[in-house]
């Protein structure tokens, strides 16, 4: 039997997607905390186990009978308690491998955001020292975190950021979740690494070039010194924690952070990841 946490949110209805097209319903459940938040699988006829990550009283009983767990990472701020929470029930209810969603990311230590993703490596750490079988799969960024940092009207306005030249190897979310039910469904990912990054790498030169062939009109890309890059999310509104969080992950990409290179995306996929062409073309001509 197979468990899907997070199966409420965006990652975690990709995965529940991909195994509802591949096997039976009693082969696998969702874990949600309560009836409201799983009501769309139960009106599906799937199992719903309830549990908490918060409340590890909850997890030890609702994880007796699995087999494999997808520990899809949370963005609370006590994460590694909440995974902990996961891996000490799992061990305790007899669940054999744990599949864990972390980060594909060149240097932790020196990341501007290593305060907020450390979480993934400690928790990457306790599942490796657990004793359990785990597979870790390090997701690069989303390709639909770039109309969230460039805007949603960046073909009017232009790019303006302090990304310099740096580059992201970007793939969908469906993408991370159809190669994680993969995993799930298939043997030989025991105590394995995989990091998950799309086929090509794209600056937001590159970006910017696209998005001028999609709306046959010049849009620009202006490289933005730190300082200006950080008033200017100021300027716009954005609450501190925003600012924060898209100003590093920015400052990231410019130091070259998220330039890993694998294969292994491609292979749980059986195919190359989609063209960003085809993402930024959805997304921008639905907005013009």
């Amino acid at each position: 039997m197979i468990l899907v946490t997070g199966a409420t949110g965006n990652l975690g209805q990709s995965v529940v997607k991909q195994l509802q097209q591949h096997l039976p319903l009693n082969e696998f459940s969702v874990l949600a905390r309560s009836q409201n938040k799983a009501q769309q699988y139960l009106n599906q006829g799937m199992k719903v186990i309830y549990g908490d990550f918060d409340q590890p009283q909850t997890l030890e009983e609702a994880f007796r009978g699995i087999n494999k767990l997808l520990l899809i990472s949370t963005m609370e701020q006590n994460r590694f308690e909440q995974h902990k929470n996961v891996i000490d029930a799992a061990k305790k209810a007899g669940v054999k491998h744990i599949f864990y969603t972390s980060l594909a990311i060149q240097n932790i230590e020196t990341s501007a955001v290593k305060d907020l993703m450390i979480s993934h490596f400690q928790t990457e750490d306790y599942l490796k020292a657990s004793g359990l079988k785990y597979t870790i799969l390090r997701n690069s960024m989303y390709a639909e975190a770039i109309p969230q940092i460039i805007g949603e009207q960046a073909i009017a306005t232009g790019l303006a950021l302090a990304g310099g030249a740096g580059k992201v190897p970007y793939a969908l979310r469906a993408e991370f979740g159809e190669a994680a039910a993969n995993a799930l469904m298939q043997d030989g990912h025991e105590n394995k690494i995989y990091s998950l990054v799309g086929s090509r790498t794209y600056s937001y030169q590159d970006i910017a070039d696209l998005l001028s062939e999609i709306s046959k009109q010049k849009v620009n890309y202006q490289n933005l010194d730190d300082a200006s890059y950080r008033d200017m999310l100021h300027s716009i509104g954005l609450p501190d924690f925003i600012v924060y969080l898209t100003h590093g992950t920015v400052a990231d990409i410019q130091q070259h952070q998220y330039e890993v290179q694998s294969t292994d995306l491609e292979k749980l996929l059986g195919r190359k990841t989609q063209a960003l062409t085809d993402y930024l073309t959805t997304v921008y001509t639905s907005n013009s």
